[in-house]
């Protein structure tokens, strides 16, 4: 296997590298650090967002620089200010041990002041975004005459956002250019185009097949109409506690408003766009990165810079133009080999947009039904019982209040105490989704698959308890039968249990071969499930203790349930699920 140390980089990058833990590196480091080191050329790689591109061309430019030629030899271009940053902060990393090594990055949105007074240090490398990079060439604050090698990272970015001509002005500007390096996501004609004018002979490094995603990643659609949009991703936000994830927009003020309905709403997020100041941005980044947020809600060239190895959930708010940019998109989660989540929310007139987006990445998207009240409840009350019993409270909290919370609650009945306890944190959700409406749409004739043979509900006695996800359950069935995943639809995985939809003639096969099966040891059962009513046990009672309307004999009140019903009603038991912290922590 291909480590760093076995690259002939030069020694100090070498021990930096160990400083910082690196050991295997990525397939596009791989295929471009030795070619970059033996033999400088102009190349193109192509890499998704994620995939390690800084340290592919990082590396090699530092390898090359002379740190005692006080001079700009080294140029990056990266199409946003975060993502300067990010590259001067990664690139500052690898040369920490490099006497005499200056990096500067230079971008829009701060004093041009302060950054032409870093300029006058003599940086050696400079990493800048086109427009500040021209005004301060407009200046003469920068000189880029010596510069030998220049960096297009994220060229397609740059040229979506209409960059073109300034990249063409700056390389112009580099008289002594030796060598370009070329990054980029995708190959579209305008990027062959720069490649064409500015590059000779280039050798093109590509890693993975050609828009291809992280197989880790869970992608899910959920249809909703058009006016439905915003309470669709509130309920889904509600549906998933501990979520830490990036909402996309399509436009800045659909991102401005979306993170403001949310925040009066009590929720923990932010919007991030190209209309705030870099203050702004960089405030709300950190607080993003520290957690103080959940969710930032953000325009694609926005995210451009963001950097986090752990996000759980990407969520789609409409679908992206270009189909491409939604590779981009999920690919914010399931790093650094973790799983992640990616929800698109689109329209009955958008499942067109979904097939083609299937096509392009060559999997295949669940279509997941859009939650209802009582999931909801239920599932953040599942949460918050985990929270409490997980909870681990400071010795000396226990040592200073234990006498005067034992005399309070003395004479308490134990129940009694739970079930005010847990209500003080579920009221605020109980009484959000008291009367929710069901939010799903196209489904008109949701029991009729597209060449009109009947649809059968399948109810699994395996949920997320059990590690299951969306993708994980399609696996399993599909590994455990002889039929194709493709015909398994609207998957809900609850806490649980889960349910699934299959034509009616595959449905008796699949009880039949599963029935006989252990998912971690645990034996699996599977039944047909009425799709209306509630089985005896699987109804329950409403929020305020009564019967809902189709459910069946058993369940519970307020608190009731939890349950998913031992009949085979897909109603489950009461309502019950987790808090709405609104004014604390929505989540």
């Amino acid at each position: 296997m291909t480590s760093f140390s076995s690259f002939s980089l030069r020694e100090e990058l070498t021990q930096a590298i160990s400083d910082l833990g690196f050991e295997t590196p990525t397939p596009i480091q791989q295929k471009v650090i030795p070619t970059l080191l033996s033999e400088p050329i102009d190349i193109i790689g192509l890499a998704q967002t994620g995939t390690g591109k800084t340290a592919a061309f990082g590396l090699p430019l530092l390898h090359h620089v002379d740190v005692a030629v006080k001079q700009v030899q080294c140029l990056v271009l990266s199409p946003t200010r975060e993502l300067c940053m990010q590259i001067q902060e990664e690139m500052s990393k690898y040369g920490a041990r490099m006497r005499g090594l200056r990096i500067t990055a230079v971008y829009g949105g701060m004093p041009i002041a302060a950054q032409i007074r870093e300029l006058r240090s003599n940086p050696q490398v400079v990493v800048a975004t086109p427009g500040r990079l021209i005004d301060l060439l407009e200046r003469k604050a920068i000189s880029l005459d010596d510069v030998k090698y220049v960096v297009l990272d994220e060229a397609d970015e740059m040229l979506n956002m209409g960059f073109r001509e300034d990249i063409d002005l700056i390389l112009k500007n580099t008289p002594a250019r030796e060598f370009t390096w070329l990054f980029s996501a995708t190959m579209s004609n305008e990027v062959r185009g720069i490649a064409k004018r500015f590059m000779k002979d280039w050798k093109e490094f590509s890693v993975a097949a050609a828009n291809s995603t992280n197989e880790n990643i869970d992608h899910q659609y959920y249809v909703a109409q058009h006016h439905n949009r915003f309470e669709t991703l509130r309920r889904l936000l509600d549906f998933t506690p501990g979520i830490y994830g990036i909402i996309f927009t399509r436009t800045r003020q659909d991102a401005q408003d979306v993170s403001e309905k949310l925040m009066k709403m009590g929720y923990h997020v932010s919007a991030l766009h190209g209309d705030m100041d870099q203050k702004m941005r960089s405030k709300v980044m950190e607080r993003f990165k520290n957690k103080s947020l959940q969710c930032i809600v953000a325009t694609d060239v926005a995210a451009r810079g963001i950097d986090v190895n752990d996000i759980s959930h990407v969520i789609n708010y409409e679908l992206p133009d270009d189909p491409e940019v939604y590779t981009h998109r999920s690919g914010r989660t399931a790093r650094a080999g973790k799983s992640g989540i990616c929800m698109s929310i689109v329209s009955p007139k958008q499942i067109s947009n979904i097939r083609q987006i299937e096509r392009l990445v060559k999997q295949k998207f669940h279509k997941s039904d859009i939650p209802d009240g009582a999931e909801v409840v239920r599932k953040r009350l599942f949460f918050y019982m985990e929270e409490i019993s997980n909870a681990a409270p400071l010795p000396d909290f226990a040592k200073m209040y234990h006498d005067s919370i034992h005399e309070h609650f003395a004479d308490a009945d134990k129940d009694e105490l739970i079930r005010k306890l847990i209500w003080l944190q579920l009221r605020d959700t109980i009484d959000a989704y008291q009367h929710s409406e069901d939010l799903n749409a196209g489904y008109e004739n949701k029991d009729r698959g597209s060449r009109g043979s009947r649809f059968s509900r399948i109810f699994i006695n395996l949920g997320e308890k059990d590690g299951l996800t969306t993708q994980k359950l399609v696996q399993f069935i599909a590994e455990s039968t002889d039929i194709d995943p493709n015909i398994i639809e609207r998957v809900t995985v609850r806490d649980l249990s889960s349910f699934f939809n299959v034509p009616g003639e595959a449905a008796e096969q699949i009880i039949e071969q599963m029935s006989s099966k252990k998912f971690k040891g645990r034996k699996v059962r599977l039944e047909e499930a009425e799709q209306s009513k509630g089985g005896s046990g699987g109804g329950g009672g409403d929020f305020r203790g009564k019967p809902r309307p189709q459910g069946g004999s058993g369940g519970g009140g307020r608190f009731g349930g939890g349950g998913e019903g031992r009949g085979r009603g897909e109603s489950s038991g009461g309502y019950g699920g987790g808090g709405g912290y609104k004014g604390k922590k929505k989540y």
